[in-house]
């Protein structure tokens, strides 16, 4: 019953932080940056953990917190006429940095060590920058604005994937999704997350957004979010069964760690702006 308690406390004050940093762009930025910056810790923190691995984890992590940062500067019009490109250099600088080292730090096994370090930015870094991508569109004004409804939306989606799936998996759940890497998931569970979430894009589309994407968009984007939010969460769970781990850390009092917290929108965000881009090629 106490473990219940903290875990109800904890992702209420989660969802609050996630919900009110998209109130404004300032608050988005220091937020995910944050999150971002835990999150590639806690990554090579446990991959270190491995034989013959040794992950430069400070690094490793101001080099993903910077990407982060070097994605908002690109993405907003903060810095209006400036050649935005060049913000890019010095991550570029430092990943060269990474993969030079260690022909002179003698590791037992250099090649894991250049594999997890660009993991780390490719798992996690490139997906929570891409969140500049979905908050800071351009008007037809020619000027940027911070889209509140957007981002948010991928996280709303997957939080009532999570719980309609966890619902709708109790009472019916018979057929495994993916036994061998989740025994807890069912088909059932994650048909009804997914009908769910359809049901708040379709509640999106009337109520919140006269605009930017019509029903049959704002549905396809539901799904998008949904399949690879889904697996997202089985990557994750791959990830911890491969280095024999129940939780990815302990910074979230009974939801564990932030890959735990974060994992479906490692893949879900990414793809969000995959579906986005392609719908404006047609």
């Amino acid at each position: 019953m106490k473990n219940l308690i903290v875990r109800t406390i904890t992702g209420i004050i989660f969802v609050a932080a996630v919900v009110a940093s998209f109130m404004r762009p300032e608050a988005m930025v220091l937020l995910f940056s944050i999150i971002t910056g835990l999150t590639v810790w806690e990554f090579t923190g446990l991959v270190n953990e491995r034989p013959d691995v040794t992950v430069n984890r400070f690094i490793t992590t101001v080099a993903g917190v910077y990407f982060f940062y070097a994605m908002t500067y690109f993405c907003s019009d903060i810095y209006a006429g400036v050649a935005k490109s060049v913000v890019f250099i010095p991550y570029l600088v430092t990943i060269i940095y990474l993969l030079i080292a260690e022909l002179y730090l003698r590791q037992k096994d250099p090649i894991q060590n250049w594999a997890y370090t660009m993991l780390s930015q490719m798992y996690i870094a490139l997906p929570f920058s891409l969140l500049n991508v979905l908050a800071f569109n351009a008007t037809s004004q020619g000027m940027v604005a911070f889209n509140t409804l957007l981002p948010l939306s991928i996280f709303v989606f997957l939080w009532i994937n999570d719980s309609g799936a966890y619902c709708v998996g109790s009472l019916l759940g018979r057929h495994k999704l993916f036994p061998r890497i989740s025994p807890g998931k069912s088909w059932e569970g994650s048909i009804g997350g997914a009908v769910f979430v359809l049901a708040a894009a379709w509640a999106i589309s009337e109520f919140l957004d006269q605009q930017m994407l019509n029903t049959l968009e704002w549905l396809g984007l539901g799904l998008t979010v949904v399949v690879f939010g889904t697996w997202g969460d089985l990557v994750e769970s791959l990830f911890k069964r491969t280095l024999g781990i129940k939780d990815s850390g302990n910074i979230l009092p009974g939801h564990g760690g932030m890959l735990d917290r974060f994992d479906s929108s490692l893949l879900a965000i990414p793809a969000a702006v995959v579906y986005l881009y392609t719908l404006s090629l047609f």
